[in-house]
């Protein structure tokens, strides 16, 4: 199944559950422990989870997705909260509830505005959770809301840096506001390829995107191997847009390393989670390797070991490289050879 689908439908499942248990629980609390009212409450927060979760993730998140994420998070929530309404007073004026379980209609003002007001209350909640995933990622969000990293542990991750070539001269022929413009355009389009390779995307700093995976996922089919080489295809396609808009293309480099890394939340006012070690250290300096190698591309012999299959494309030896902090050097391939 394309990532990106199962990557929604998973959302989707999650909300319909989250839904289904906050009806169980408002049926508790209102003291309606009948069998129909547990359908009734089951039906309505399986139909307005579908609706709205289908809206959220093909909708916002689809077709117009770029259109909203011009808008500020305010508007956005904004935007969002108008068609939760629609959809919501819909549902109630359907009565979906009521016909699924077989119970009589609801004919007073007050039994419907009582109904209104939880499913308003459910889709806030609803609506808040996919505007601050949005704002910080959906897995940065669910790890913030397990606690799975409230206190550090040591995980054995790939480590991807891909940095965009030539970004200085760039950014003094465009002016601040243009290589803005030009690394956000780029940004997007290379977390298209994370996302179709299940990366999880790190951090963003300056013109560099820093790109993870657990051990289990990142070995599966040399995934962070063709991740970048998807990366660099699709800038390739998004050639005549670049040289349309910017007058020029993102080239970028890339530099692989595998090895246990300590994840952990750190902060107070404004709280992240970070990855420290020694792994993400020898990456960035792979990363600064890779500038003098042909292909611009260096991938640590500990990353390569961890594949499940061989890689899906030549690569060639390098030997062992001097690397800054390591006195024995690192044992490299590449794209191409040492120029």
């Amino acid at each position: 199944m394309n990532a990106r689908l199962e990557r929604k439908l998973r959302t989707l499942g999650a909300v319909i559950v989250a839904g289904v248990v906050a009806s169980i629980a408002i049926n508790l609390a209102q003291g309606r422990h009948s069998a129909g009212a547990f359908v009734a409450g089951f039906a309505y927060a399986f139909v307005s989870c579908v609706v709205l979760g289908g809206i959220e993730l093909f909708v916002f998140q689809g077709r117009l997705s770029e259109r909203l994420n011009r808008l500020s998070f305010a508007a956005l929530l904004a935007v969002r909260s108008a068609a939760y309404a629609i959809v919501i007073v819909a549902i109630q004026l359907l009565q979906v509830g009521e016909r699924v379980a077989g119970l009589p209609l609801q004919t007073s003002i007050r039994d419907f505005g009582v109904s209104i007001a939880y499913s308003a209350a459910i889709s806030l909640v609803l609506n808040f959770g996919f505007s601050i995933a949005t704002l910080i990622g959906p897995r940065v969000f669910m790890n913030f809301v397990t606690g799975r990293y409230h206190s550090p542990v040591e995980e054995d991750r790939f480590v991807l840096f891909v940095d965009i070539a030539g970004s200085t001269g760039l950014a003094e022929r465009l002016g601040g506001v243009g290589i803005h413009r030009f690394l956000d355009r780029t940004f997007r389009l290379l977390t298209e390829s994370v996302v179709d390779y299940r990366g999880e995307v790190l951090n963003y700093v300056g013109d560099e995107v820093i790109v993870t995976w657990p051990e289990q996922l990142g070995a599966i089919d040399c995934r962070p191997l063709r991740c970048f080489v998807a990366m660099r295809n699709a800038l390739q396609k998004a050639t005549p847009q670049f040289e349309r808009e910017f007058g020029a293309v993102p080239q970028i480099r890339g530099s692989l390393h595998f090895g246990p890394v300590i994840v952990g939340e750190i902060g107070d006012v404004k709280p992240a989670i970070v990855f420290n070690g020694d792994v993400m250290n020898t990456a960035a300096r792979l990363e600064e390797l890779s500038r003098k190698v042909d292909g611009g591309f260096l991938a640590s012999r500990a990353a390569m070991a961890r594949f499940a299959a061989p890689p899906p494309f030549p690569l060639s030896e390098l030997g062992t490289l001097p690397i800054r902090g390591r006195v024995d050097g690192i044992d490299v391939v590449g794209f191409g050879a040492v120029a």
